[in-house]
């Protein structure tokens, strides 16, 4: 299970952080963990991929702005997000998968006001 928390109303050029808990029988240093958003009206977009605690990769939009990082010792992936603009708003989702299952959080929403 994934639980996601940290969204809420920011300004432009503000910053945020998202944190996305996971729980369960797994061994999550193992897991590659995403970031998704979704824009109203739109589609879920890969945002954000940390594959180790040390390797990232960041789509084009969000690059330099946002950083991913994960704590392998609480099960957790965060998101942190600065240089917040408009085209930034969105429910945020983390992602996870194993050979069983794609595994997705609630959601939770990103408003950046202009």
């Amino acid at each position: 299970q994934l639980v996601e928390s940290g969204g809420g109303l920011v300004h432009e050029g503000g910053s945020l952080s998202l944190s996305c808990a996971a729980s369960g029988d797994i061994i999550f240093r193992l897991y590659t963990m995403r970031w998704y958003r979704q824009p109203p009206g739109e589609q879920r977009r890969l945002i954000a991929t940390s594959i180790t605690e040390s390797d990232a990769i960041y789509a084009d939009s969000v690059e330099g702005r946002f950083t991913i990082s994960r704590d392998n010792s609480k099960n957790t992936v965060y998101l942190q997000m600065s240089a917040l603009q408009p085209d930034d708003t969105a429910v945020y989702f983390c992602m996870t998968s194993d050979l069983r299952n794609t595994y997705w959080g609630q959601g939770t929403q990103v408003t950046v006001s202009s």
